[in-house]
């Protein structure tokens, strides 16, 4: 064998299982076929590409424009002809995903991990032929092999991606300028993270959902304060709306949806279909692996698929399409190739979305203890009573704690506010080392921090949160 371990994919599942493979000491080559419109392979997939990092990165620029449009008056802060090069913010963007994607070479060449280029189609269980992107083709063979090819976004079968007009989410990180009329198909985490970037730099956003409930799987509280928080900001969220065909004419695109108020048509400049990803595994070649009606690769809990010396993780599975959950599945297959009895909680997987204010949450929601009967107690407190989020002027959302009425066991922590990602870690934290509000009350959180926010909920479980 060439190798102990291959693993095809380079996105945060597979360059992670790469490198924690290299480190438990096995022989470890990582095949990537990602080609950036320059032609430069990087890799990273589509997390550091175009997804996760580029972004926050143009979230980041737009906030501070925004920022300084709408707030910067109230900070005693005066200017003249506030403007944004998009140019610049988009070079900016480049910049931090190159730096990014150079720092996983690195990381690469420190832990000896052969680093391949090319696509990857098995052989065989053990083999592997790689065609290059000049078109050379060679054979490697590995012990074990580790699928992490990722997802794909999903197209309409009306209305294929024409990358001009009608765009993925890639084509939405990359416009050289602000469309006055936006349009976005999906009101998921995609849909209202790009369509914040553009708001705030001017265009006018419509997002056109067919679920009836704003972010179905999010808590019922948060969701509709956030709605109503981003509906002020300047986004039109139509939600029970249905597109039901659209077409590219005279440099723009009408869009045909129906909602409660019947058919009716719109037009826009460019249109965004966010409706979700597939997994990518498609191309892999033909040995017997399962593959489910959702394209997703069967695997068992610890991601072993039927074929006992390959494994999958990621997008490709199971699951969330969460960068962190690839990330974990990848470091739980290289420790259980090295003989370590590790395992992913699939229950204290955070979820967040990037808007503004962020919209972070772990476990369960109250609908779904209310579904399975699960007794529970919920407290709940708001930014606006924290010191240090009216000194920022960022007070709205709140913090909400479900705890188990008999144990007093955390069931779920749900944040609606400024840094509600970082905020979220200590939830996980607390739900991992299973322990309860109370543990959570009693903890001392630093004054004046936005983290007492969770003091606080954890109080209000029992009734007795002090600033309210």
């Amino acid at each position: 064998m060439d190798y102990d371990v291959l693993v095809i994919g380079a996105g945060p599942a597979g360059y992670v299982a790469a490198i924690r493979c290299a480190q438990l000491g096995m022989k470890t080559a990582c095949v990537d076929k990602w080609i950036t419109p320059e032609g430069r392979s990087a890799l990273g997939g589509t997390c550091l590409n175009v997804g996760c990092i580029p972004s926050k990165a143009l979230l980041d620029s737009s906030h501070h424009f925004s920022d300084l449009q709408k707030h910067a008056k109230d900070h005693g802060i005066s200017f003249e002809n506030l403007n944004i090069d998009i140019s610049t913010m988009q070079t900016r963007k480049a910049g931090v995903v190159m730096s990014l994607t150079k720092g996983i070479e690195m990381l690469f060449k420190k832990n000896k991990i052969k680093d391949l280029r090319g696509k990857a189609r098995f052989v065989s269980a053990n083999e592997v032929e790689i065609t290059a992107h000049d078109g050379k083709q060679s054979v490697v063979s590995a012990k074990n092999i580790i699928i992490a090819t990722g997802s794909v976004p999903i197209e309409l079968p009306f209305l294929p991606f024409d990358h001009e007009y009608v765009v993925d989410s890639t084509g939405a990180l990359s416009f050289d300028k602000v469309p006055p009329r936006l349009g976005i198909i999906g009101a998921g985490v995609i849909g209202l993270e790009l369509g914040s970037v553009w708001s705030r730099l001017g265009s006018q956003v419509t997002v056109l959902e067919a679920l009836p409930d704003f972010l179905a799987t999010a808590d019922r509280d948060i969701a509709k304060a956030a709605q109503k928080i981003l509906v002020k900001q300047g986004l039109n969220i139509q939600l029970s709306t249905k597109v039901t065909a659209a077409k590219v004419e005279n440099g723009a695109v009408t869009v045909t949806y129906q909602n409660s108020a019947g058919e009716q048509t719109a037009q826009f400049d460019k249109l965004v279909v966010a409706v979700g990803r597939k997994p990518n595994a498609q191309g892999l070649g033909e040995i017997g692996l399962q593959i489910n009606a959702k394209g997703q690769i069967e695997v068992n809990d610890h991601c072993q698929t039927n074929i006992p010396n390959i494994y999958a993780i990621g997008d490709v599975v199971r699951g969330p399409m969460l960068a962190h959950k690839g990330s974990e599945e990848g470091i739980m297959v290289a420790e259980r190739l090295a003989g370590q009895l590790t395992h992913v909680h699939f229950d204290t997987m955070p979820w967040v979305i990037y808007t503004t204010p962020e919209i972070a949450w772990v476990g369960q929601t109250e609908a779904e203890l209310k579904e399975k009967n699960i007794p529970y107690k919920s407290g709940s407190f708001p930014f606006l009573a924290i010191g240090r989020a009216r000194a920022q002027g960022m007070s709205d959302g709140m913090v909400k704690m479900l705890a188990h009425a008999e144990t007093d066991r955390i069931l779920g922590v749900h944040i609606l506010g400024n840094n509600a990602s970082e905020l979220l870690a200590e939830a996980v934290f607390a739900m991992e080392m299973q322990a309860s509000s109370e543990d959570l009350a009693r903890t001392i959180h630093a004054h004046p921090t936005l983290s007492e926010a969770m003091h606080e909920a954890a109080l209000a479980v029992d009734g007795r949160a002090i600033h309210m």
